[in-house]
């Protein structure tokens, strides 16, 4: 693709935004060349777990201003912002893991495009900002959503309100992040937690994520009924009868998504 690279190993996808002059930042072609990825990883058979990343030493810059941010020349800015709108659902939608692995800058829908993925592991370096109202703005990919649920409706109201940068340590003191490690362990950190989420078992990690997606909106007998869906498909899968015998057997399980 011409913006982001895709690479596949091991039911490890690998997603770099690559327009590292401008700190990754999001242009029309981007936004369609995430999409695209999005959509065509949530119908693959293999992939267990997608990596986000950027190239260059930089998460992303958010929507790249200077070519218009989101949408084609010509498009109303409504239909652009849907766009961009698709993008952030596709992600949000991925029925696997997603891991966003941050350097650098990860500002405005960069920030939210990180804290959209399912753990989130800073480098040291790493700096976050709701920076929209920098630039008279206000939040978008999915911010208003995702900064509540994860830091509470006051804290989301300074980081948004202010628009102030914050490194990745007060990023992880608030709950923005899962972890910070130092820049040169980043890779190895991320490798090891995405190797962990690969092996592990797709279907139920697919129904465990949407529950957890969807616990703030559902009452405790709905999330009990939807448990209890959840757990008599697994009953009869072939992955929960190999985690039976595993253990019996005293070994770890080998999944395979059925």
């Amino acid at each position: 693709m011409e913006t982001i690279d895709v690479s596949r190993a091991s039911g490890i996808v690998t997603i770099t935004m690559n327009r590292p002059a401008k700190k990754n930042a999001a242009n029309a072609q981007m936004w369609n060349d995430l999409l695209d990825a999005f959509r065509d990883i949530a119908a693959s058979a293999t992939d267990r777990v997608v990596v986000l990343t950027g190239a260059g030493g930089d998460f992303c810059a958010g929507a790249d201003l200077t070519e218009g941010g989101t949408g084609a020349p010509g498009q109303h800015q409504l239909a652009s912002m849907r766009h961009v709108g698709d993008v952030a659902l596709a992600l949000h939608r991925l029925p696997m893991p997603t891991i966003a692995k941050v350097r650098g800058v990860a500002v405005g829908a960069g920030c939210n495009m990180a804290l959209g993925c399912d753990l989130v592991v800073a480098s040291d370096n790493a700096r976050f900002s709701e920076i929209f109202a920098r630039r008279g703005l206000s939040i978008d990919f999915g911010g208003s959503w995702v900064l509540p649920r994860l830091i509470g409706m006051h804290r989301a109201r300074e980081l948004a309100f202010l628009a102030d940068i914050i490194s990745a340590s007060e990023a992880e003191r608030i709950g923005l992040v899962n972890r910070v490690v130092p820049d040169a362990e980043i890779d190895e950190f991320v490798a090891a937690w995405a190797t962990r989420l690969a092996a592990g078992p797709p279907v139920a990690l697919s129904m465990t994520k949407r529950m957890l997606n969807n616990s703030l909106q559902v009452t405790l007998e709905q999330a009990l009924d939807d448990e209890g869906v959840a757990q008599s498909l697994n009953f009869t899968t072939a992955d929960t009868a190999e985690a039976m015998r595993a253990f019996v057997d005293k070994r770890e399980p080998r999944f395979e998504g059925r």
